[in-house]
């Protein structure tokens, strides 16, 4: 016997009957799980990244079971059901994939000797986007539609910074090539070395040294676009690299018997050039 979609939303609804069902999950809110779902979804991305496949199939029911979550508790309010849901993105990736479904149906097919070309699919998404982002009610019936609506909010900070640069750039407003990106560089590291001197010397508030360090990692995100590098992949690595050597240098040390919090600087220092040059070759 398989379970089917249909027994997860059984379930859930168990779940969250109020009389019989799980206390935890039935004090539940659409606030109170998002951090749930946030978690769930780095979790999915560390099995893929780990490569452990099993794992990746466990982690994906986990940020499935989310979804079924939020389509409960918005079937119990009156906004949406399951249904409705998938309903919905069916018909969004439709619209959106004119390519693949040339007559707005599930069942129209293209012409597979008359394929567009990549460049022609992309403009087409972000086109089809940008008029489902314009059709959308402003909060403020007075406020301007922006080009940079729709990109949320709650993103990590590095991955929404690169968000509205690309969504910038698309309208013209970028720098004109990287050397600008590397004169903006150096100019927010003055800036904020003159903001910290600021703060240290008491002329200068602390806020200044946050917004101008803000200021230098965005033009970092700025740059890691012009270079095609992912930001956070490339932090992640560096991340990786790092407790690589720092559990190295704990190694060495505990094979010579030797405490790293007596150790001084300099000589942790020697141990982390030799674990580099190990890496080397």
């Amino acid at each position: 016997m398989s379970y089917s979609i249909d027994d997860l939303k059984t379930l859930m609804a168990r779940l969250r009957e109020p009389a019989t069902g799980c206390p935890w999950d039935t004090k539940q809110t659409f606030a109170s799980i998002v951090p749930h779902t946030i978690e769930e979804a780095y979790e999915v991305a560390d099995a893929i990244e780990q490569g452990d496949y099993p794992h990746v199939k466990d982690e994906l029911g986990d940020l499935l079971f989310q979804v079924i979550f939020y389509a409960r508790m918005g079937q119990e309010e009156g906004h949406f059901d399951f249904d409705g849901i998938v309903d919905n993105l069916v018909r969004k990736l439709i619209r959106r994939h004119p390519h693949v479904f040339p007559e707005g149906t599930l069942e129209s097919r293209i012409d597979p000797d008359n394929r567009p070309t990549e460049a022609w699919i992309k403009e087409s998404w972000e086109r089809i986007k940008a008029e489902e982002r314009a059709q959308k009610p402003a909060p403020d019936a007075d406020a301007l539609v922006s080009r940079l609506d729709g990109i949320a909010r709650t993103l990590p900070a590095m991955a929404r910074a690169e968000k509205l640069q690309r969504r910038a750039a698309r309208h013209g407003f970028d720098w004109p090539e990287i050397g600008a990106v590397f004169d903006k560089l150096h100019e927010e590291i003055d800036e904020l070395k003159e903001a910290w001197q600021a703060a240290e010397d008491g002329t200068g508030e602390r806020d200044a040294v946050e917004d101008e360090l803000g200021d230098l990692l965005f033009v970092c995100v700025n740059l890691a676009r012009f270079m095609k590098v992912n930001p956070e992949q490339a932090l992640k690595r560096t991340n990786r690299k790092f407790e690589m050597r720092f559990r190295a240098i704990e190694e060495i040390l505990a094979a010579e018997g030797r405490d790293m919090d007596e150790e001084s600087l300099e000589a942790l220092d020697a141990i982390w050039q030799r674990v580099k040059g190990v890496e080397k070759g």
